[in-house]
C-alpha cells in the first residue's frame, strides 16, 4: 500500500484539474432536483477519462464504474453535486454567475475532487484490485434527498464498503476528523398554522389572539428540550420562522410557525415529536385556538461503523500535517446516513478553513469558500481509505498464488 505521502504527489499532478473543475461548478450551481446540466457535464468528464458512466440514476444522480485487473472488493466512493438558494457575495473570478444561488457547503469541491479520484483509478487500472463505485450525488441539501432514490436504483448493488468526506471550513486546513458511532444528527422539520379569531387591536377580549398562542408554543417547545428528554440524550427543537400580523393595531388571526427537530437516538426522536404535538394541542386548546402540523422526518443519524471509524485514525494520520481530530457529535444532518444504513463505512470532515485566504466562513454563508487545496486532502483520504480496505479485504474463495 502507498505511503500518504506517496499517494499525494501521485494526486498532486491532477490539482490544475481540481481547481478547474471546482471553478466551473462554482461559476454554475444549481438546486437541489435541478442538476440536470451538473449531471450531464460531470458525465461529459468522466467519459472524456474513458470512465464506464451510469447517468440518470435516482434522478440527475451519476455512477462511474472502474473496474481493476486485479481480484478485490467493490469499494464505493460518494460526493454530491447541489447548491443552495443563496446570493453569492464573494468578491473573486470564480463567483456564481447565477443570481441567488451559490456553492455554499463545498459540494463543487467535492464533486471536483472525487473525479479527480476516478481519473487516479483510470489510469491505473492493471494494479487496482477489485472495483471503486464513484457515486455523483444530486440533492444532498433538500429532504427527501437523493440518497434514496439511488440506492432504489441499484447504485449500492454488490457493494461492500462505503466513504465520503465533507469538506468543512470550521476546521483548518491540513486537518480532518471524524468519529465511531453516531457522527451527525437525524433531522425532521415541521410546519404549525395557528388559527384564532382576529380583531381590533383595542379590543382584545373579543379575539383570540394568534400571536400570544404561538409566543407560547415557541416557549413551551424550549422546555421539551430541557424538561422532558433525557439529559444524556442530545436533542435540539429550534423554531427559526414566525410569521404573523399585517399591521400594529389588527390581532392577528393566523400564525404559522416553522422548524427543525434534530436528534441521534430513534426512541428520542419518536418522543419529541410525541411531545411537540402534546405541547401544541394543550396550548391551542388553553386559548382556544385550532392548529395543524405538518411534520416530516427527514434524514437519520450519520452513524459510522466502528471499524471503519478506525481505518481513518489508522489511514489519515499519514496525510494531514495538522493531525486527525477525533470529532465531536454535530446537530448538522446529511443524507449519506442512508448510504450507512445499508453498508459499513466512514464519512469524514477534511479541513479547508484558512483566514488568510477568506475560508473562514460558515457554511451557508453568502461568503463561503474553501481552501481549495483540501481537495487534494480529500481526494488522498478516499483513495487512502478504499486501499486500505483493500488490503485487509477477505481473500477466502479466491485463486492465489
Amino acid at each position: 500500500m502507498k505511503t500518504g505521502g506517496h499517494l499525494k504527489k501521485l494526486l498532486q499532478p491532477l490539482y490544475p484539474d481540481m481547481i478547474r473543475r471546482r471553478r466551473y461548478l462554482h461559476q454554475h450551481p444549481e438546486l437541489s432536483f435541478q442538476e440536470a446540466k451538473t449531471s450531464q457535464w460531470i458525465a461529459s468528464e468522466l467519459r472524456s477519462m474513458g470512465c464506464e458512466v451510469q447517468e440518470g440514476v435516482g434522478g440527475y444522480g451519476i455512477v462511474a464504474t472502474i473496474k481493476g485487473h486485479l481480484p478485490g472488493p467493490v469499494v464505493a466512493l460518494r460526493a454530491d453535486m447541489d447548491a443552495l438558494p443563496i446570493q453569492d457575495e464573494k468578491t473573486c473570478e470564480y463567483a456564481s454567475k447565477v443570481p441567488g444561488i451559490m456553492h455554499a457547503c463545498g459540494h463543487d469541491g467535492h464533486t471536483a475532487a472525487l473525479l479527480a479520484v476516478a481519473e487516479y483509478y483510470q489510469g491505473g487500472k492493471d494494479q487496482l484490485a477489485g472495483e471503486r463505485r464513484l457515486l455523483f450525488q444530486p440533492a444532498e441539501e433538500l429532504t427527501p434527498g437523493g440518497a434514496e432514490p439511488m440506492m432504489k436504483a441499484g447504485a449500492l448493488e454488490g457493494a461492500d464498503v462505503i466513504y465520503g468526506v465533507h469538506l468543512w471550513s470550521p476546521l483548518p486546513y491540513g486537518q480532518a476528523s471524524t468519529k465511531p458511532g453516531p457522527f451527525m444528527a437525524a433531522a425532521d422539520e415541521f410546519t404549525i398554522d395557528i388559527t384564532g379569531l382576529g380583531g381590533h387591536g383595542g379590543m382584545p377580549h373579543k379575539t383570540v389572539d394568534a400571536i400570544i398562542v404561538g409566543s407560547a408554543i415557541v416557549q413551551a417547545a424550549q422546555s421539551i428540550v430541557s424538561r422532558n428528554v433525557n439529559p444524556l440524550q442530545p436533542a435540539v427543537v429550534t423554531i427559526g420562522s414566525f410569521q404573523a400580523g399585517s399591521a400594529n393595531n389588527v390581532i392577528a388571526e393566523r400564525c404559522q410557525l416553522k422548524g427543525t427537530v434534530r436528534t441521534f437516538d430513534a426512541e428520542t426522536r419518536a418522543y419529541v415529536h410525541e411531545r411537540l404535538k402534546a405541547t401544541i394541542e394543550h396550548i391551542c386548546g388553553m386559548y382556544g385556538a385550532s392548529w395543524e402540523i405538518d411534520y416530516r422526518f427527514g434524514y437519520p443519524p450519520v452513524v459510522n461503523d466502528e471499524t471503519e471509524a478506525d481505518r481513518f485514525f489508522r489511514t489519515a494520520p499519514e496525510l494531514f500535517e495538522g493531525g486527525v481530530v477525533r470529532a465531536e457529535a454535530i446537530m448538522v444532518a446529511e443524507d449519506f446516513s442512508y448510504y450507512l444504513e445499508k453498508l459499513p463505512g466512514c464519512f469524514m470532515f477534511v479541513g479547508a478553513g484558512n483566514a488568510e485566504t477568506g475560508a473562514s466562513y460558515a457554511h451557508h454563508h453568502p461568503r463561503f469558500d474553501i481552501d481549495e487545496r483540501a481537495m487534494i486532502d480529500a481526494a488522498s483520504l478516499l483513495v487512502a481509505m478504499a486501499e486500505h480496505y483493500s488490503t485487509e479485504w477477505p481473500s477466502e474463495g479466491l485463486d492465489t498464488l
